[in-house]
């Protein structure tokens, strides 16, 4: 996990709060009631934290994290084995929607950072706005972007139909930002 990227999961997460350096697993799941009974295997069959689970209306979704990469990748055996499923089963995400808004206007980053829990975003900079489904996948598309370029996390969601992500800088650093996640999400296998 990036500085940033870890900063922020652990101003939202329920359960254990990771730290830069971890690794993490993200686990997007229908129906949601599943997450239960697979975080219960996950945990007592591997050595790593839950920071989240939760259970909305289609979807369920938990997070686990290490600062092994062992352990982070067992956990992920663990719920393919539980699910009875293979990597190649998983959904391959796609981006739903992407905008770069240059020179953003000080009333509107003003609206943003009320609902915003990382960083602030300042008037005048470069924002990418990307969502991407399945919505956990986000969370890859937000530490590829932060180890990428030197932009400001500002916030994203990983709960729901589609994953949302805020991020802001310069221009030239935005653009870096946005085709690392752009390449994260793409390089990603599935069905």
């Amino acid at each position: 996990m990036q500085p940033q990227f870890a900063a922020f999961i652990g101003t939202i997460t329920q359960g254990d709060p990771p730290v830069e350096g971890m690794s993490s697993l993200y686990v997007e799941m229908s129906p949601g009631n599943w997450v239960f009974k697979v975080v219960d295997k996950v945990v007592k069959g591997t050595d790593v934290r839950p920071g989240s689970q939760i259970v909305e209306r289609q979807y369920g979704m938990f997070e686990v994290h290490s600062m092994s990469q062992a352990d982070v990748l067992r956990a992920g055996e663990v719920v393919l084995e539980e699910l009875g499923m293979h990597l190649e089963d998983r959904i391959k995400p796609t981006v739903a929607s992407e905008q770069v808004i240059t020179n953003v206007n000080p009333y509107q980053a003003q609206l943003l950072n009320r609902m915003n829990r990382g960083t602030m975003l300042v008037a005048g900079q470069t924002l990418l706005v990307l969502e991407v489904e399945p919505a956990a996948y986000i969370t890859l598309a937000a530490n590829e972007a932060e180890k990428a370029s030197p932009v400001s996390l500002n916030h994203f969601s990983a709960v729901g139909v589609y994953g949302r992500l805020w991020m802001s800088g310069t221009e030239s650093d935005i653009a870096a930002a946005r085709q690392a996640a752009l390449n994260a999400i793409e390089s990603v296998t599935g069905r």
